[in-house]
């Protein structure tokens, strides 16, 4: 047997009812018109204030999600660490937020999460998208080269002093920051950011973490040249390699407004990316791996890497990330032959993570063969435990 196809290690943390809960979900998530009509039908009944929350909070929320607080994801990451040796990653997951106020507070919560981290061995990361400390809107006129008005000079400063300080604390507490990555008409002002951070913080060791969205097909070069000003300037990199969140969005803008997709043609050159990725990281001394993946051969090849360039399986340099809720067949069973693996735990007011949610569906949905073998372990561990 193969290792991920083990569904008593992979599912030994589920009760009957939550194995059976999952098995539901998963059932309705493989539904693309039931996913389209269930996130139309969510989405207007929380606009219209009608009592569905717990509803909400009972089935999906519950399966993908820590809690609304961060004490509310307690029992979950101790549980998880205790008796399935996996780490948790506490992601505030509220969208959209484009307000100073909301900037200033996502900060504080990213400060509280750090303290958090720094007094539990269980949460080895903090994380937060850029979006979250600036304006969406500023980070894509930077990323376009157009000049700010002094108001919006002002405002960007705002947002490099966030990061900043959040960095240092970082740095004060050794806990590693990953920051995520979004669309690509904004991500060329974050990645000038954080380089500057890993160029200041990074000294040492990859405490500061960006993101490399792979199914970019540009993104490998980004990955060469960032090394060399690594080499040049003396800094370690920290990277969350991934395949992608925004697919769909990013080739109707391409087209919308006319130029090349930034998007790889299919699934098999995105594959060949990311394989691409962390091979080079691991090839090269001073890089940090976060290999965020769903996808088994890509683990496969990892283990094999790790093997080869005589990488020990609890080597800081090198962590696996899966989302809660999710591919439990591969962090479970990694865990359980002692690699270091976080998963990815969401939380935040039940309305304020449903744009969250949405998307995950939708991406399960989207991703072909990711649904089904989620099904085919449950229904093999309901067999398994003659339910």
């Amino acid at each position: 047997m193969k290792l991920f196809d083990n569904t008593e290690v992979a599912f030994a943390l589920k009760s009957d009812s939550q194995l059976e809960r999952a098995y539901f979900l998963f059932r309705m998530i493989q539904s693309q018109p039931m996913v389209r009509i269930g996130s139309a039908v969510t989405n207007f009944a929380l606009k219209a204030h009608l009592p569905i929350e717990g509803l909400i909070r009972s089935t999906v929320f519950d399966h993908f999600c820590g809690g609304v607080t961060e004490d509310d994801c307690l029992p979950i990451i101790d549980n998880m660490f205790d008796n399935g040796k996996v780490h948790s990653v506490l992601d505030y997951s509220v969208e959209g937020k484009d307000e100073e106020v909301s900037f200033d507070g996502a900060l504080n919560k990213i400060l509280r999460i750090i303290n958090f981290c720094e007094e539990k061995k269980s949460i080895p990361y903090a994380v937060f998208k850029p979006s979250g400390f600036g304006r969406f809107g500023l980070y894509q006129k930077i990323s376009e080269g157009i000049d700010l008005t002094s108001e919006e000079k002002e405002e960007w400063k705002r947002v490099e002093d966030r990061f900043h300080k959040v960095c240092k604390i970082a740095v004060e507490k050794d806990v590693p920051l990953l920051i995520d990555a979004e669309e690509s008409w904004m991500q060329k002002a974050a990645d000038e950011l954080i380089e500057e951070l890993m160029a200041t913080y990074n000294k040492e060791k990859a405490i500061v973490f960006n993101t490399l969205q792979m199914y970019r097909h540009d993104r490998m070069d980004y990955l060469k040249a960032l090394h060399k000003k690594a080499q040049e300037k003396g800094f370690y990199i920290g990277m969350k390699v991934v395949r992608g969140a925004y697919m769909e969005k990013e080739r109707e803008r391409a087209q919308e407004k006319g130029y090349p997709s930034p998007i790889c043609k299919d699934k098999d050159t995105t594959d060949i990316n990311y394989d691409a990725a962390i091979k080079y990281m691991i090839e090269h001394s001073k890089m940090a791996v976060f290999a965020g993946t769903h996808n088994e051969e890509s683990s496969y090849l990892l283990m094999d890497l790790a093997k080869k360039y005589d990488i020990k399986v609890n080597d800081n340099r090198l962590w696996f990330g899966q989302l809660f809720g999710m591919s439990d067949h591969i962090s479970y069973n990694l865990a359980n032959q002692g690699y270091n693996v976080a998963k990815y735990l969401p939380f935040g007011p039940v309305r304020d993570v449903m744009p969250y949610l949405i998307r995950r569906a939708e991406e399960n949905t989207s991703v072909a063969g990711q649904t089904s073998r989620e099904l085919n372990l449950l229904k093999t561990e309901r067999k398994r435990r003659k339910l």
